[in-house]
């Protein structure tokens, strides 16, 4: 009985309050996250120096956001989630040469080869482009041990048949370019909301 009184009256109302905190606090909102959100100009010498691979654009340290977790997998599922790849394509030579960008998983823990890639839409002007994968469908995505969490990225300029596009005999018409990428993770059951995504452009 002496429980039950605790939580009576005052007390429980203060209760009730930090529960409805709790609910409307980071935790509720963990549903999803931006990964990274990159602007960047690339150009052909950019694509021929890149290291240790041509025509990749590497996002590494502090252009990952560092509050992602460290585990996928839980207390909240990203790893059977989606990823919303969100593509504005800024600048882009004419000609509307057709023009994709994979983009790759680094893990901090690999298994088979080690990582996994989904990929943006084929564009062939500037524009926005977005669409939404599933965490389970990509390409090698279950190469990653997602408990041990995202450690880099790598974006890869392609043509339409997955040719780097350094190697194009063609390169003027993918270089030089500007693009924003934003890869906003997820959860599992949950459903991407823009509302949630810094800085972005109120469509018209």
């Amino acid at each position: 009985m002496i429980v039950i009184r605790s939580f009576r009256g005052t007390r429980l109302a203060f209760v009730l309050a930090g529960v409805a905190l709790f609910l409307s606090g980071p935790v509720a909102q963990a549903q999803q996250f931006v990964l990274f959100d990159a602007t960047f100009t690339f150009t052909k010498e950019d694509a021929d120096n890149s290291k240790p691979s041509k025509s990749h654009y590497y996002v590494t340290g502090k252009m990952l956001n560092a509050e992602r977790p460290k585990d996928w997998t839980v207390p909240v599922d990203f790893r059977n989630g989606t990823v919303h790849i969100r593509l504005e394509v800024i600048e882009k030579p004419e000609g509307g040469a057709p023009t994709t960008w994979t983009l790759c998983y680094i893990p901090n823990k690999g298994q088979k080869a080690g990582y996994g890639c989904a990929g943006t839409q084929v564009f062939k002007e500037k524009g926005v482009y977005e669409k939404d994968v599933k965490m389970t469908e990509f390409w090698q995505n279950d190469c990653i041990v997602w408990a041990e969490g995202i450690k880099e990225m790598h974006l890869v300029i392609k043509d339409d048949s997955n040719v780097h596009a350094h190697k194009r005999a063609d390169p003027e018409k993918f270089f030089p370019t500007k693009v924003r990428i934003t890869m906003i993770q997820v959860a599992k059951g949950a459903k991407y909301d823009p509302k949630l995504v810094p800085n972005l452009p109120e469509k018209k």
